[in-house]
C-alpha cells in the first residue's frame, strides 16, 4: 500500500501541534487530555517519521544510481531499501487504519455453561481455567466477581475481571458460542456429546462516564451459594442489582456485602458501555462486515472435539491439533490469526479510503 505523504504530513503536523500546545497549557485537565493523545500519537508519528526517512533515502539512492561512478555503490543499498519500505509502509498503515478505542483496557470475562446440563457447566470451567492460564503467562490478573458452580463441577456462571496491559485487545475476539465434543464422564456408553458455552469479553474502561439514576436500579441481598463447609455464607452478602430499563443483572458474592455492591455496580457500568459499544458496530457494520469483528455472542464460533484432538475456529477456517496444549492456554495461535484477520480487514478499509 502506497500511502499518501500528504497523510502523513497530517500526523507529523498533529503531532507537532500537541506538542506545542503541551508546552504552553496552564489549566491540570487540558494538560492530562494533551498527555494522553501525546503518548497515542507519538508511536504513529515515530513510524511515520522512520518511513519518510527511509522515502527520502531511496529517492537519494535513486538519484545515485544513474551515476555510472557511484552505481555499484548505490545498487546494493537500493535492493535493501527496496525489500524493507513495504513493510515500513504496513507498519505506519495499521497504526493508521481505525483501532479499537478500548485496545489496551482490561476486561471484564463472562462464562456461561449453555446447552448440554452437567457437562456444559463443566466446559465452562474448562474455558475459565484456559482463560486464567493464559492470563497467568501473559502477567495478569484475575479476580472472581461472581460465580455459581455447576453440580458436577465447573460453573453454571463465572464473571471474572482480567487486568492488565491490552487484555481486551487480545480476548475481545473471545466473545461467542464455544462447541465442545467428547465423551462425558458419566457416559457410560462411550458415546461422543455436543455440549456449549458462551463468553463474552467486555472492555473496562475507568474514565468513561456512564450515568445510572438511582430509580432506575433494585438492589438485592442474598445468601451466597457455595461448594460446603467453611465456604458457604452465613450471611446475606451477595448483592444482585438490576437495572430497570435495560433489564440487566449483576451480582457479585465476595464475604463483604460493601464490596459486593461496589463489585456489582462497576460491572453494570460495564454492560452499559458494552451495550454502547455494540450499538456502534452494529452501526459500523452496516458498512463493512468483518469475519472476525461482529462480536455477535449468538454465533457459534469455535469448536473443540476431543477424540481428534482438534479444535477449529470457524470464523476463520483455523484448525490445530493441539486441543490439550489450548487448553492448557496456549491460545496465542489462535488469538494471532483473528488480530491478524481483523488488521487485514482494517488495511483494506484504509486502501479502499485511499484508492
Amino acid at each position: 500500500m502506497r500511502l499518501p505523504q500528504a497523510r502523513l504530513d497530517q500526523v507529523l503536523d498533529r503531532f507537532h501541534e500537541v506538542e506545542a500546545r503541551m508546552g504552553a497549557a496552564a489549566d491540570g485537565a487540558e494538560i492530562v487530555r494533551l498527555s494522553k493523545e501525546h503518548a497515542e500519537i507519538k508511536p504513529v508519528a515515530d513510524a511515520v517519521q522512520a518511513l519518510s526517512k527511509a522515502r527520502q533515502e531511496l529517492a537519494d539512492l535513486e538519484i545515485m544510481a544513474r551515476d555510472p561512478e557511484m552505481a555499484a555503490m548505490a545498487g546494493e543499498e537500493l535492493e535493501t531499501l527496496k525489500d524493507t519500505l513495504p513493510e515500513l509502509e504496513r507498519q505506519v498503515a495499521l497504526l493508521l487504519a481505525p483501532r479499537d478505542a478500548d485496545e489496551n483496557a482490561s476486561a471484564v470475562l463472562e462464562v456461561r455453561a449453555g446447552t448440554g446440563g452437567d457437562e456444559a457447566a463443566l466446559f465452562a470451567g474448562d474455558l475459565f481455567r484456559m482463560y486464567s492460564r493464559y492470563a497467568q503467562t501473559r502477567g495478569w490478573r484475575v479476580e472472581v466477581d461472581s460465580a455459581s458452580e455447576g453440580e458436577a463441577g465447573g460453573y453454571k456462571e463465572i464473571v471474572a475481571t482480567i487486568s492488565g496491559d491490552g487484555v481486551f485487545g487480545r480476548l475481545k475476539f473471545e466473545s461467542g458460542v464455544h462447541r465442545v465434543q467428547r465423551v462425558p464422564a458419566t457416559e457410560a456408553g462411550g458415546r461422543i456429546h455436543t455440549s456449549a458455552a458462551t463468553v463474552a469479553v467486555l472492555p473496562e474502561v475507568e474514565d468513561v462516564e456512564i450515568e445510572i439514576h438511582d430509580k432506575d436500579i433494585r438492589i438485592d441481598t442474598y445468601r451466597a451459594s457455595g461448594s460446603g463447609g467453611q465456604h458457604v455464607n452465613k450471611t446475606d452478602s451477595a448483592v444482585r442489582i438490576t437495572h430497570l430499563p435495560t433489564g440487566i443483572v449483576v451480582t457479585s458474592s465476595e464475604k463483604s456485602q460493601h464490596v459486593n455492591r461496589d463489585k456489582a455496580m462497576k460491572n453494570l457500568r460495564v454492560r452499559l458501555y458494552d451495550m454502547q459499544r455494540q450499538a456502534k458496530d452494529t452501526a459500523r457494520s452496516d458498512a463493512r462486515k468483518s469475519q472476525v469483528g461482529s462480536g455477535d455472542r449468538s454465533e457459534r464460533i469455535r469448536t473443540y472435539n476431543f477424540p481428534q484432538a482438534r479444535v477449529t475456529d470457524h470464523r476463520i477456517g483455523l484448525t490445530l491439533h493441539s486441543l490439550p496444549q489450548i487448553l492448557e492456554g496456549d491460545i496465542d495461535a489462535i488469538l494471532d490469526a483473528l488480530i491478524g484477520e481483523d488488521q487485514a480487514a482494517r488495511l483494506a478499509d484504509l486502501e479502499a479510503e485511499f484508492s
